[in-house]
């Protein structure tokens, strides 16, 4: 697929820590006032008017008429003004190289994400999250990467070819912390099965790209790949990453609308979600339609100049791309994603920020318009980073709505995003994990991101090759 023929740097982005002090503390019992609840879980979405949301120890304790509402005791009323309610957005992959880019998913309405590049760092700030001692988005993570060497191989992958190999790294990874693994493009037929079995057995989830096993001359075109697509659909994986990993396994490279249907109604009778990630290559086929300008778009300031200075070898590549052959690969990725959608694929949002030009949090919101303009209809589009996101990962029943009894991860907007998804680019404030957060601390927050501490990234990145028995150094470049 498309994203797997590119090699990033191993490393990343460094942020600058921040424990920042917000409105009401998620301890704190929270009260928001005369506000619009959008309520997505409904047959057809409604908005309820004039309602207020009580939230305590970061969950949602009723949801009443303004009328009703008894403010006696309550540590923070918020006024919203009539301001939009709406779920908190997950992000459904992410690279996160270090926690102050956290605040620039808060601030574009991101409560949660999904990190699909675990380093050690990772489960310690995710603790601190969820304890309330950094603020940031509640953060799930897969372990590193599982890969066997070949063309899709990177620096930062964890490499295993043996069923022995494949055992021990999984093992490795689960007494580390992490319950979640990501599986890459060049997997042995070895390897894939017994990840999949040790996963099985310890209780872990498996997501990622789709293992193809040892690439032969040939491939995909003349000859199938070693696992055949059919087989992924057996593997149980909580999603599949990226529309081109369907195109490129699934259908062999092939642009063919019949085929991709067929091959959309087999993943919907399996239930495998997928995530469609259309930015990752949307954001390469604009830095090849402006020559190049579009890496210097507003927003890049967030993304580390070391992971800048790695990639100049993808950047001029891209620069210099076919525009016309890549617009139509584009093309037929938003095609096949509303064919998935159409055929009744779960489909969740993921922005891939964090590698390449894909800017933290903003990223999310071009996701969703992407898939909005592949076809989707505003309702799918905004269940794809809320309800459809939390059926995916198995909490449909404590995340995802405005309800009671689940978490308060909500957004408030000026405007309804049924009626427009631009609303969703003008977020007022953020109740993540019942930690209020408003507009002057969220564009705080985007001010922190934009400053890098190299260092502390380094020391993530030297941790994580240490735990994997690797030589740190040759993360110098």
């Amino acid at each position: 697929m498309s994203i797997a023929r590119f090699r990033f740097a191993a490393i990343f982005l460094a942020f600058l820590s921040f424990a920042a002090p917000a409105q009401a503390q998620s301890d704190e019992t929270l009260l928001l006032k005369n506000v619009q609840i959008l309520h997505l879980d409904r047959e057809e979405p409604t908005v309820d008017q004039a309602m207020s949301i009580l939230i305590e120890d970061g969950r949602i304790t009723s949801i009443t008429p303004v009328e009703q509402t008894n403010e006696v005791g309550i540590a923070t009323v918020i006024d919203g003004h009539g301001r939009f309610v709406m779920a908190g957005l997950t992000d459904m992959h992410v690279h996160i190289w270090d926690q102050s880019s956290l605040g620039a998913y808060l601030a574009s309405g991101v409560t949660t994400v999904r990190n699909a590049s675990g380093l050690p760092f990772h489960l310690r700030i995710a603790d601190q999250i969820e304890r309330g001692e950094i603020v940031g988005p509640r953060l799930m993570t897969t372990g590193p990467i599982l890969n066997s060497p070949g063309p899709n191989a990177q620096i930062n992958h964890e490499m295993v070819s043996t069923a022995e190999e494949a055992r021990h790294a999984v093992r490795r990874q689960y007494e580390t912390g992490f319950r979640r693994l990501k599986v890459y493009s060049n997997l042995t037929s070895e390897a894939y099965e017994a990840i999949l079995d040790e996963a099985g057995q310890l209780g872990m989830t498996v997501m990622g790209h789709t293992p193809e096993g040892i690439r032969e001359p040939g491939m995909p075109n003349d000859i199938p790949f070693e696992i055949g697509f059919s087989h992924i659909l057996e593997g149980g994986f909580v999603t599949i990453e990226h529309v081109e990993s369907i195109v490129w396994h699934g259908l062999r490279d092939r642009y063919d609308e019949d085929a991709g249907r067929e091959l959309a109604r087999q993943i919907a009778a399996a239930q495998v979600p997928v995530d469609p990630t259309l930015l990752a290559f949307y954001n390469l086929l604009r830095v090849a339609e402006t020559q190049g300008g579009y890496l210097n778009r507003e927003g890049t300031e967030m993304l580390n100049p070391l992971l800048v200075a790695q990639s100049q070898a993808e950047y001029e590549r891209w620069s210099g791309e076919n525009i016309p052959r890549n617009r139509a690969a584009f093309e037929f990725y938003k095609r096949m994603t509303q064919i998935l959608s159409e055929e009744g694929v779960l489909i969740v949002a993921g922005s891939d920020a964090g590698i390449f030009t894909n800017v933290p949090g903003v990223s999310l919101i071009e996701e969703l318009e992407l898939l909005e303009q592949a076809g989707l209809n505003r309702k799918h589009v905004l269940r794809a980073a809320t309800i459809n996101a939390a059926v995916a990962l198995d909490e449909e029943d404590t995340a995802g709505r405005v309800a009671q009894g689940y978490r308060a991860d909500l957004i408030l907007v000026e405007n309804d995003p049924l009626a427009d998804l631009c609303a969703l680019r003008s977020v007022s404030a953020v109740v993540a994990g019942g930690r209020y957060l408003d507009r002057v601390e969220l564009d705080r927050l985007i001010e922190k991101a934009a400053m890098h501490d190299l260092q502390r990234t380094e020391r993530n990145l030297v941790e994580a090759f240490e735990a994997q028995g690797l030589d740190a150094s040759i993360l110098q470049p």
